[in-house]
């Protein structure tokens, strides 16, 4: 029985409970609500591991906004930004739908649904959104590689 409960105390959340199980003897509502409150935290601390994915592409940095999001700020024009996310697409896949003055882009490329979305912040600045969805689940993947391609093909 000792070897499962040091084997268990390997888990963290499970060494929080043994810790505080040695603390708090038996008895009142009080202990049980104090280690309650205690080990919520902990516990979930350890289950949330959702960190936001960075990428460095150059002097430009991307970030994961959502499950099937991937987008970035640059400093690059937007035409020349435009034009290489057409080409990109046209070469990874068949474009569905395309609106230059929106910068909306909708294609199927590797059984998955892609969607880019260029928004000038600045004159100077343009946001880069890519999404990417395959049997309406996310394909992050998919869209940071679209993401890269396309800031690599801009001049």
């Amino acid at each position: 029985m000792d070897f499962f409960i040091y084997f268990l105390g390997f888990y963290p959340g499970v060494s929080y409970f043994l810790f505080f199980k040695s603390i708090f003897k038996k008895g009142t509502e009080m202990k049980k609500t104090v280690l309650a409150l205690v080990m919520i935290p902990f516990i979930l601390l350890h289950l949330a591991g959702c960190v936001p994915v960075l990428i460095a592409t150059g002097a430009m940095g991307g970030y994961a906004v959502s499950k099937d999001t991937f987008q970035g700020e640059t400093d690059k024009n937007y035409d020349s930004l435009w034009s290489a996310a057409l080409s990109v697409s046209r070469i990874r896949g068949n474009i569905k739908s395309e609106d230059s003055a929106k910068g909306y882009i909708e294609l199927e490329a590797e059984s998955s649904k892609v969607y880019i979305r260029l928004i000038r912040i600045t004159q100077a600045t343009t946001r880069i959104r890519v999404s990417a969805r395959k049997y309406h689940l996310p394909n992050l993947t998919l869209a940071q590689d679209f993401f890269v391609k396309i800031l690599e093909e801009a001049e």
